[in-house]
């Protein structure tokens, strides 16, 4: 089982036994997420899919309060680096790396990757990770592609993170398709209302998905779970 904790956008906490892993942290700067504190949140590690301000925006606060280690690809890992950020770990498409965690495997991802000053990001990616008690897949901002049935051929996924916002990424309907490629019924909803233009009707995504046979899961900012 894994513990999951939402902190807006496409922002969580994840814990996989005594580790804590934080995804694409966007909080500080979003006003629906004011009741969450960033100085008190705890990680081990921080996992980056892309370098737009609304997944790194608290990436370097949090790795440097908690002294965490941060992996994203090798631009933006090098970018924090530059930072100050002394522990980070280097990926890029395809390659994976045993942490003491579990294995994380970087995916494709289709979007773009700017960091806030307007340093390339590289390309954008999510994660796959395996552990002793599962596996999931964070999907980072993307649209829906092909590349996913490879993640269903290769993994036994028990439930993954996907946009459904729409407009930047993929929306409610491409998303389902997503969970099909993946070989998933489970799908924890992400970047989505933070934003007018990623404004949704949440009832038709929950009856789209219904109808679909996946299980949306819409948390509140600050809700925990377990799956």
């Amino acid at each position: 089982m894994t513990e999951i904790t939402y902190y807006g956008h496409s922002s969580f906490l994840v814990k996989i036994g005594d580790k804590q892993i934080v995804f694409d942290p966007f909080i500080s700067p979003n006003t629906k997420a004011s009741h969450i504190d960033v100085s008190k949140i705890k990680a081990d590690y921080v996992l980056l899919s892309h370098g737009h301000e609304d997944h790194v925006a608290d990436a370097e606060a949090i790795v440097k309060n908690n002294n965490a280690m941060l992996v994203s690809n090798y631009e933006i890992a090098v970018w924090f680096a530059e930072k100050g950020v002394e522990k980070y770990h280097p990926m890029n498409h395809g390659g994976s790396k045993i942490f003491d965690f579990g294995k994380v495997k970087y995916v494709n991802a289709v979007h773009s990757s700017t960091l806030p000053d307007g340093a390339s990001g590289g390309n954008p990616g999510g994660f796959v990770i395996k552990h002793a008690h599962g596996c999931f897949y964070y999907a980072g901002d993307t649209a829906l592609t092909y590349d996913m049935k490879l993640i269903g051929e290769e993994f036994k996924i028990d439930f993954a993170f996907l946009p459904i916002g729409d407009n930047f990424t993929m929306g409610i309907h491409d998303a389902i398709k997503a969970a099909d490629f993946v070989g998933t019924k489970k799908i924890v909803a992400m970047h989505f209302d933070t934003f007018p233009y990623i404004e949704i009707d949440l009832d038709d995504a929950k009856k789209a998905a219904t109808k679909a046979g996946k299980e949306l899961i819409l948390l509140n900012i600050g809700e925990s779970i377990t799956l």
